[in-house]
């Protein structure tokens, strides 16, 4: 699942409203490299997720530190057997076409998404779910066929879990118009130059501050930076939208505001075991001697992401550290091909065993320039042991399917930060449309990484669960199929006359409703 998916999104037909310019005092106007998408609740990319968040409410939401708050459920509670659980939703609450929201609307959007499970099923929760119950307007009931312990933070993720007006859901899945419970209503979409989102003046909740806002489609990070210095744009706010010099630029500048969120999710490279080269375990393990990540937070990151070096950062609850990365050594990365067979020829630069050279491919997002700078100094590493590496820069469709057919050597990928690190990102290792599959399926233990992962997620015992998860993230360690670069911080930008901008607490949302002008 990409993250910040580049694909444009279809012209939709609404009345155009009044559009205010940046620093207006009741508009935001912001930039992203794509339109918004279709924004289907219950869909994936090109529907992008900050969007997605902006319209569509969970039961439960996942809160600063953790913990899980309540949003369109007040209360809740597990059966004692763990088999089902009992929300009572929140009253007064109307989705955006004015259809109240109550148990037979919540159990309708449901029911939408077990007619498709097939579709979700990276989600371990969509798995356990055998039917949605509506006993009273106030009282919605899941039961699960097993008990399932993360059952409220998958509830919390900004999808697939999340509601539309039932008057709006399609039989053969997804959703004809985008109508949802939250803060804000989508008012325009104008293919390749922007949308726009207008507050809810009934909405249930505090309201935002803002009136509006605008976001501009602006696919180039140095075109957002020039947008930002004139004054056409107010904020960038990602963890890529601008690169890390012109972050630095900025923040040296007394008209703008910076601030670096901290460390959300692992910015890191698959390594494909299912491929030749990157079949062979002595190259995985080279690889990871052979590159200097601590040049590239240095020097491309400019120190604006800390060093990683585990799969989750060390704040990911329920996740037992102490692995230790292979230290950058470059003799020992090049010693260790030497004897697995891999050698120079004569005058050559690049290894050679039995007559195939040791080259693979370096797959990355070609309108990413941070991600682009990254490539070409990883390349250079490489190539200083003898492998040589083609950079494949392409848009983000040709990059999905090239992560679901397992066509890659290497490629960058990333965790999800909280609330789906470690469950629902190591439930989705399972599914083949995923990289993270990909890059294991040629581990002759994979079968066994499937099983551990899959008896952790149905757990109740909490050391049984530590116990299989540590297995899994010692043999992936062990096994050199992920080279974290960085923890990923969100950043932001914004002119001093906007006032306070604060971080979301996970990834993917950005708090617009929280952000007041001056």
């Amino acid at each position: 699942m990409l993250r910040r998916s580049l694909l444009g999104a279809p012209t939709l037909a609404w009345t155009l409203p009044r559009v205010s310019r940046a620093g207006t005092p009741d508009s935001l106007v912001f930039s992203w490299p794509s339109n918004a998408g279709p924004l289907d609740p219950h869909g994936y990319g090109p529907n992008q997720m900050y969007a997605q968040a902006m319209l569509y409410e969970p039961l439960v939401r996942y809160g600063a530190g953790g913990a899980i708050e309540p949003c369109l459920a007040t209360r809740w509670a597990p059966d004692e057997d763990g088999r089902a659980w009992t929300f009572t939703l929140r009253s007064g609450v109307r989705f955006s076409d004015g259809t109240g929201f109550d148990a037979a609307a919540a159990k309708a959007n449901i029911d939408a998404l077990l007619r498709h499970r097939e579709r979700h099923g990276w989600l371990e929760l969509m798995s356990r779910i055998e039917a949605a119950e509506a006993p009273d307007p106030a009282t919605l009931r899941l039961r699960l066929d097993q008990p399932y312990d993360p059952t409220l933070f998958d509830l919390s993720l900004v999808r697939p879990l999340r509601f539309a007006s039932p008057a709006v859901l399609r039989p053969e899945g997804g959703v004809s118009a985008p109508v949802g419970t939250g803060p804000w209503r989508l008012a325009e979409s104008r293919r390749g130059e922007r949308d726009v989102f207008l507050r809810r003046e009934d909405y249930w909740g505090e309201k935002p501050p803002l009136r509006q806002v605008v976001v501009k489609v602006v696919s180039d990070a140095n075109t957002r930076a020039l947008a930002l210095e004139a004054g056409e744009i107010d904020l960038t706010y990602g963890a890529d939208q601008l690169d890390a010099d012109t972050f630095r630029r900025f923040a040296g500048d007394a008209r703008f505001t910076t601030a670096i969120s901290p460390p959300m999710a692992t910015r890191m490279l698959a390594i494909n075991s299912g491929r030749a080269p990157t079949d062979d375990p002595a190259v995985r393990r080279a690889i990871q001697q052979g590159i200097d990540r601590d040049a590239l937070v240095r020097h491309v990151l400019q120190g604006t992401e800390p060093v990683a070096t585990s799969l989750f950062a060390p704040s990911t609850p329920q996740v037992a550290h102490g692995l230790t990365a292979l230290p950058f050594d470059r003799a020992a990365a090049a010693t260790a091909l030497e004897q697995a067979g891999w050698r120079l020829p004569p005058g050559g630069k690049v290894r050679q065993k039995q007559g195939v050279a040791l080259a693979l491919d370096l797959c990355f997002a070609g309108g990413d320039a941070l991600q682009k700078a990254l490539a070409e100094a990883i390349l250079s590493d490489l190539g200083r042991i003898g492998i040589a590496a083609r950079l494949l820069g392409t848009d983000a469709a040709t990059l999905q399917a090239s992560q679901r057919s397992g066509e890659f050597g290497l490629a960058f990928t990333e965790t999800w930060g909280p609330p789906y690190d470690p469950h629902a990102f190591l439930g989705a290792m399972r599914a083949p449309s995923h990289a993270d599959w990909q890059a294991q399926r040629g581990l002759p233990m994979k079968a066994e990484i499937d099983r551990r992962i899959t008896a952790l997620l149905a757990a109740t015992d909490a050391a049984a669960r530590e116990a299989d998860q540590q297995w899994v993230l010692a043999t992936l360690h062990e096994q050199a199929v992920y080279f974290p670069i960085s923890f990923l911080t969100n950043k932001l930008v914004h002119r001093k006359g906007l006032g306070e901008v604060p971080f979301g607490g996970t990834f993917d949302e950005i708090p617009f409703h929280r952000i007041r002008r001056g």
